[in-house]
């Protein structure tokens, strides 16, 4: 079901199923995997070729459009468990509408081991990524800082995430 990469770490075969997502307590929780945010398809094909440079196989990544992202928390909103409001789950797919809102692209990469995290949070540096987030277990953890100047307050399911939503792309 794996594959090795030129770079020596194991890479899934296929992607995520859209019709068929990881949840956890309702919400969207993919395992083993970065959701990336960026602010325009170019920025979204240029951060998919830099990963294709770094060994990544395209049929593992799966890209969301703004819409496909809002349509998606949509459906999840209304279903979701109280228990996902203990974590952060449920305030990172109200933080991912409302990039989605504000015309983000998503893109869903394996990042299964601390190899693959790396090289996705250098990816997504490089590619000027809005936010990366790795989801783990039980932590999720950002893999890049963004410059914000919104200072950094408590997060709770009732204050939301910190969040600065990005400029529209110039382009």
């Amino acid at each position: 079901m794996s594959q090795r990469s030129h770079f020596g770490c194991l890479l899934p075969e296929r992607a995520l199923d859209k019709s068929d997502l990881p949840l956890s307590f309702g919400v969207f929780k993919p395992v083993g995997h970065a959701v990336l945010a960026l602010r325009s398809e170019h920025d979204l094909l240029a951060t998919i070729n830099a990963l294709l440079a770094q060994g990544f196989a395209r049929a593992t990544l799966v890209s969301y459009s703004p819409s496909e992202m809002m349509a998606q928390v949509d459906a999840e909103l209304p279903t979701a468990s109280p228990l996902a409001a203990m974590g952060q789950e449920l305030n990172l797919i109200k933080a991912h509408r409302a990039l989605a809102a504000a015309g983000c692209h998503f893109l869903i990469v394996p990042a299964g081991d601390q190899a693959l995290a790396g090289r996705v949070a250098a990816v997504a540096r490089a590619t000027g990524a809005v936010t990366a987030q790795l989801y783990g277990r039980f932590i999720i953890e950002e893999l890049i800082s963004t410059p914000s100047s919104v200072p950094q307050v408590f997060e709770s399911p009732d204050r939301g995430l910190d969040l600065a939503l990005p400029k529209a792309d110039p382009r």
